[in-house]
């Protein structure tokens, strides 16, 4: 049985297509008010990041746990986390759940004024001069390049464009390096809140493919470009769809009992360790299941069937779970 969640079809199988229907269309309503809150599109949403780092938290040993609990404390947002925990929550969970809001930091501060874009094309293209630093809490720039890595792909022979010099990826190897070397606090906490963020952003496959093509010859910037039918408000492109799979909510209350239902990585999935092979999956993925029919050539708009949004549902939560889990193991086997 699919879980419910704030939009698209986890239904129990056994309903009948008109409930379906009706069940669709006031969860897509309810949709529509949480998506303007959201927008421009982020993977995941922070209800999605937040349940990765719920899932890696809970697999944190416990001499890592307390490690990530301390460095935590440096990050200018920690009284505003701890201020965010519900009153319910138990004292053993409060740690947790500042774990859990930390995932959103890199998003967060993009509505920061005390923070600025760097680079080109609203800060997307990686061509400024501070691009590849890492020199913690005193960096005031966005990086917004980092949260993704477009490999790249044509189906009409469009030639390929060149992919930033410094991405997901680089950002994913810079940062585990600076968190298993002798690197002062404040460099690894931010580095940490980065690496549990893009973790979780290489995971979703729209943040590791982009479609080259003779109306997108430099891409269609991870399937943003995608026009969807906007019925009743929800989301109005291809990316946005996907980053609001595992759900819309900003607050953490919720986010334990979701992640409850997700289930353990199937074999060895979780002990990839190798981030190359992360976004080498999710490139696949995009290939094969996100840019599927419905979604044909061009930029639509196009109209996502219900049988199109239960299999990006299953496979959303799978790639929420494993990111959680992977995060852990690199924690646990890399944190100084």
């Amino acid at each position: 049985m699919l879980r419910k969640f704030s939009f698209g079809p986890r239904l129990a199988l056994k309903r009948s297509q008109n409930a379906t229907k009706s069940l669709n269309t006031a969860i897509l309503s309810t949709f529509m008010l949480s998506f303007a809150a959201n927008a421009p599109a982020q993977a995941w949403f922070d209800f999605g990041h937040m349940e990765v780092a719920c899932v890696a938290y809970r697999r944190l040993e416990p001499k890592t746990r307390a490690r990530v609990d301390q460095l935590l404390q440096l990050n200018p947002y920690y009284k505003q986390w701890q201020a965010n925990i519900p009153a319910s929550c138990p004292e053993s969970d409060r740690n947790m759940m500042i774990f859990m809001q930390s995932a959103t930091w890199p998003d967060a501060i993009k509505n920061d004024p005390a923070y600025v874009s760097d680079g080109s094309n609203h800060g997307h293209k990686a061509d400024s001069a501070v691009a590849g630093q890492n020199v913690g809490y005193s960096d005031h720039n966005l990086h917004k390049y980092w949260h993704f890595t477009d490999f790249p792909f044509s189906k009409d022979g469009t030639p390929l464009p060149t992919i930033e010099k410094f991405n997901a990826q680089t950002q994913i190897s810079t940062f585990r390096k600076a968190l298993s070397s002798d690197a002062n606090d404040d460099t690894k906490s931010y580095d940490l809140v980065w690496l549990v963020h893009i973790v979780g952003d290489v995971h979703q496959p729209l943040h590791s493919a982009g479609r080259v093509s003779a109306s997108d010859t430099e891409g269609d910037a991870g399937g943003n470009k995608v026009k969807l039918f906007c019925e009743r408000g929800g989301p109005d492109n291809l990316h946005s769809f996907w980053d609001g799979l595992p759900g819309t909510e900003r607050k953490p209350d919720n986010v334990p009992s979701a992640a409850d239902k997700l289930h353990k990585a199937d074999g060895q999935a979780a002990f990839i360790t190798d981030e190359n092979v992360w976004l080498a999956e999710s490139f696949d993925l995009a290939k094969k299941v996100v840019y599927a029919g419905p979604i044909g050539k061009g930029d639509g708009p196009f109209r996502l069937t219900h049988s199109y949004q239960r299999r990006a549902q299953v496979l959303a939560d799978k790639r929420v779970e494993l990111a959680g889990e992977r995060l852990a193991k690199v924690l646990n086997d890399e944190l100084k």
